[in-house]
């Protein structure tokens, strides 16, 4: 307990019969209550935690009869956080990739920061580049772009960190039954927060990795399906925030960048090989698809400015 606040650890687990006892042996003692999630493990995960039953009272093993990807375990603690009235929510997942060293940075906006949610940004630190598989460090610059435009929220980075800290208010706000329940969990969950009008901010925090953990994430399958659902997800806010809620002229800039830069660059790509391995081109092809092109993503460009403006008050 902190400032006479409950907070509760979720700990989504799969196959973590190596990792997991050092979860729970370096928990922070301000924490109150531990929802250990067994998703389905096929390995030692829910024997080694029953141990713990005993051990240590603030632990509570729920287990999953199929699995339900992290994200459908990180909605079952959710779920009972909001059940047993907890005032916030931290994730630490139970490959021991989430440092309890930064526990309390992590936990002090939604504490005392007027914030809503918190989020570890791993990219702050210069160790990033070094600790962090390449392909994956890459992989999460262009989701986290992608995210950005996706959620509203520009000010947030590195947006698949597990390691986050939400408060009551927002864990009451959300619809968990409809959260994504797989790896993209992250993004839909800020996506909703957005429309919810949720405050939410980056916590830089300390990227650990080859302590033994085995990542079940494979980026060059990843990538191309999480873009693909923050592509809907970007659709499902714009209906939500902008149409549904209240109106908002951006609309207007961001289907007529659509439907303008796309085809556009298109165009222009096709005339320039056209040029280089057949002939000449008409100089009026060349300025048409010049023209949809700046046009397109000047309307797309404004729409984002607009955007940012209009979220400016959730930073």
């Amino acid at each position: 307990m902190m400032q006479d606040r409950r907070i509760a650890v979720v700990v989504p687990c799969y196959n973590e019969a190596t990792q997991i006892r050092r979860v729970l042996d370096t928990m922070p003692a301000e924490v109150d209550r531990v929802y250990v999630i067994d998703d389905a493990s096929q390995d030692d995960t829910v024997r080694i935690v029953r141990e713990y039953l005993s051990k240590d009272p603030r632990v509570h093993l729920i287990v999953h009869e199929q699995n339900q990807g992290v994200g459908g375990s990180i909605a079952t603690g959710y779920k009972q956080a909001v059940a047993e009235g907890m005032d916030v929510a931290v994730v630490m997942a139970g490959d021991g990739q989430m440092d309890p060293a930064d526990f309390l940075a992590i936990v002090a906006p939604v504490l005392d920061g007027g914030y809503d949610y918190a989020k570890g940004n791993r990219l702050f630190s210069g160790e990033a580049w070094e600790m962090i598989p390449r392909v994956r460090y890459l992989g999460n610059a262009m989701l986290s772009l992608l995210t950005k435009i996706a959620s509203g929220y520009w000010h947030i980075a590195d947006s698949q960190s597990g390691y986050t800290a939400i408060g009551q208010r927002a864990l009451e706000a959300i619809d968990w039954d409809q959260m994504y329940k797989r790896y993209g969990q992250p993004n839909d969950l800020l996506v909703r927060l957005n429309v919810a009008e949720m405050r939410v901010t980056d916590v830089p925090i300390r990227p650990v990795y080859g302590i033994g953990e085995k990542s079940g994430i494979r980026p060059l399958r990843m990538i191309p399906r999480l873009s693909w659902l923050i592509i809907r997800l970007f659709f499902y806010r714009m209906l939500h925030k902008y149409v549904i809620q209240d109106f908002h002229p951006l609309l207007f800039f961001y289907v007529l960048g659509i439907l303008l830069f796309p085809p556009g660059f298109l165009f222009g790509f096709y005339l320039v090989v056209f040029r280089i391995f057949i002939g000449t081109i008409a100089e009026t092809s060349a300025l048409f698809a010049v023209f949809l092109t700046i046009m397109g993503l000047q309307f797309l460009l404004f729409a984002m400015l607009f955007d940012l403006e209009n979220n400016r008050h959730l930073k």
